[in-house]
């Protein structure tokens, strides 16, 4: 037997191996395989924003026909080229943590796995609570850019509630993993009616700080191309961090996104903004909702497949659709 390399035995140094412990989440269970890969780590603290990327991968990875890694897949009508997914990124990490996990252990760990462990070891670098991740998800063979219906961020809180029970989710899961805003940013397309024309009125919105509304203006003037952004967190002291801080903004009306305001404002969910500001069991309540998340639709058993690359079906199955033909 050819024994490895010294690069070989060091990157294996990077894996932490764990116990089965057989406990079960719907088909799922919590160390099915469990091991996780310093890459993670590694691309954090260079760049500490792919925690807000990742997040993001999971959620639109997730209410897309459910947590089978379908946005991984490249294709020219692959769910990547939907325009809600133009500005993802965080490819390179999952391809890099799947090549490293493939050279020790082929074909047992899926790349809808491996968004949901990374994804959870990122908002634990971030400050957030470490929650267990259910495994076992298998991997998609369909990535259509057509199926992509994401919450549009000018969505009504009730419009948001019936997308999110659609999902198996309901009115406090989605206002827990809306708090993935605690982190990340937001291109002023997104928001720039807010500040300048609300509701066609030709006024910012109403409900907005009038002092973030100038700031905002000066970093995202109206009637110009620019592709500026801001954090989604105003606090300067946390934008970077996994914490309850985003739940404090909104209710100070400084939320960036009209579905991030409305949720301080909407009888709804009004009353769980209130309660997760006041309260100290966001990172635990966080987590459980991104394992929720974790669980939608998701393929078990003989179902889908475990990819080679994460950007690839494995074989060209006449029923598989990447680019539109079947």
């Amino acid at each position: 037997m050819k024994m490895p390399s010294t690069s070989a035995v060091a990157l294996a140094l990077g894996f932490i191996l764990m116990s089965f412990t057989g406990q079960c989440y719907s088909q799922l269970q919590v160390g099915f395989y469990e091991g996780k890969c310093y890459i993670v780590k590694q691309n954090f603290l260079k760049d500490p924003t792919i925690a807000a990327a990742l997040i993001r991968m999971q959620f639109h990875d997730c209410f897309v026909k459910g947590c089978d890694a379908s946005i991984l897949l490249d294709g020219s009508s692959s769910e990547k080229t939907a325009p809600p997914n133009l500005s993802l990124r965080g490819f390179d990490v999952i391809d890099a943590v799947k090549s490293m996990v493939e050279w020790f252990c082929p074909g047992v760990v899926s790349c809808a796995d491996i968004i949901s462990l990374a994804t959870r070891d990122v908002i634990f670098l971030s400050g957030g609570g470490r929650y267990d991740v259910p495994t076992g998800r298998r991997d998609g063979f369909e990535s259509l850019a057509q199926n992509v219906d994401l919450p549009s961020p000018t969505i009504s809180v009730s419009d948001s509630i019936a997308k999110f029970a659609g999902k198996g989710l309901g009115a406090t899961d989605m206002v827990y993993l809306l708090g993935g805003h605690t982190v990340g940013v937001a291109h002023c397309v997104l928001f720039q009616d807010r500040l300048y024309n609300f509701k066609n009125t030709g006024q910012p919105d109403p409900t907005m700080d009038p002092e973030l509304v100038k700031n905002l203006r000066s970093k995202c003037p109206q009637n110009t191309t620019s592709n500026n952004f801001v954090n989604l967190d105003q606090n300067p002291l946390s934008s970077f961090i996994v914490d309850k801080s985003y739940y404090g903004q909104i209710l100070a009306h400084r939320g960036i996104l009209q579905i991030d305001q409305e949720l301080a404002l909407d009888p709804l969910t009004q009353a769980t903004v209130t309660m997760i500001d006041s309260g100290y069991d966001f990172n635990t309540k966080f987590g459980q909702a991104m394992v929720k998340l974790g669980a939608v639709q998701v393929l078990t058993g003989t179902q889908g497949e475990i990819r080679k690359s994460c950007r690839a079906i494995n074989k060209p199955f006449s029923y598989v659709t990447i680019n539109g033909n079947h």
